[in-house]
């Protein structure tokens, strides 16, 4: 029996509980007919022009991505706008577009887990923990090493972890210094440089850290730093999620390889 747009909705809701999400957070289906039928999906970190071209180019029936395509409210979708030109392009392309962001944050396991597992770190448990006390959900990782490494081969694993950027992968902190614990969090983490530090651990990876907050936290002493792109950071919950509706059965699922960082030029 083929699966269906609701279908594919009622897994990726039973493994990142909408619940989760924070208030402010925009989490769902975007567009399309819940009862169309599925046999192919996307999975993406973002609903942008070039993920969109791979959809139409596989025949997808539908994108699972993690960032939302309209998080801020609008007041139209005409194709007079960049947003409302994809949204157009879905629709009329039979793509059904369905987002996952901060409750595939909080959830367990979820986009940091993805990423604490691609460096090879053992977790045990949430960095910011949700309200909800359950010990399990919440934002961000700790985990840890199966043997200290200095900080420099540490920065090296992360790198080969990772799919390559432009950007790449930059480290702060004593080459030498022993990593054993980390922290990790997919996605823009400089607000959660406190709460690594207040955990002990040895190092914090994360994307997006700004000048400031950054050479204040290793001024106080704070764990080494290790700085991602956005979408390095979030990619490996694509494989995750993508298992997740494997799981389930009659779908085809492809998770998208294109870089969708804005940055690509390096001097």
């Amino acid at each position: 029996m083929a699966s269906t747009v609701s279908d594919v909705i009622a897994a990726l809701d039973a493994a990142y509980p909408r619940e989760l999400a924070e208030p402010w957070d925009a989490v769902g289906l975007v567009c399309g007919d819940p009862g169309e039928p599925v046999g192919r999906v996307l999975v993406c970190v973002d609903p942008v022009e070039r993920t969109v071209d791979e959809a139409v180019e596989r025949g997808a029936h539908m994108i699972v991505a993690h960032h939302p395509l309209l998080l801020r409210g609008v007041h139209g979708v005409g194709t007079d706008s960049t947003k409302g030109r994809l949204v157009h392009r879905m629709i009329r392309s039979g793509i059904a577009l369905f987002c996952a962001h901060t409750n595939a944050d909080s959830a367990d396991p979820g986009v940091s887990d993805a990423l604490a597992e691609a460096l090879g770190l053992t977790v045990r448990g949430p960095l910011a923990p949700h309200p909800d006390g359950d010990g399990r959900t919440g934002l961000g990782r700790i985990g840890e090493l199966t043997e200290p490494e200095p900080f420099a081969e540490f920065v090296r694993r992360v790198d080969s972890a990772l799919p390559a950027t432009r950007p790449g992968v930059l480290g702060a902190g004593d080459p030498d210094r022993p990593i054993r614990t980390v922290a990790v969090s997919g996605g823009s983490g400089d607000s959660y440089l406190g709460a690594a530090a207040a955990a002990g651990v040895d190092a914090y990876v994360t994307a997006d850290l700004r000048h400031h907050p950054a050479g204040e936290h290793l001024e106080q002493g704070g764990p080494a730093l290790v700085g991602l792109t956005h979408w390095a950071s979030e990619w490996p919950w694509c494989g995750q999620a993508a298992s997740v509706l494997r799981a389930g059965g009659n779908v085809e699922v492809h998770v998208s390889t294109r870089c969708t960082d804005p940055w690509n030029l390096r001097a």
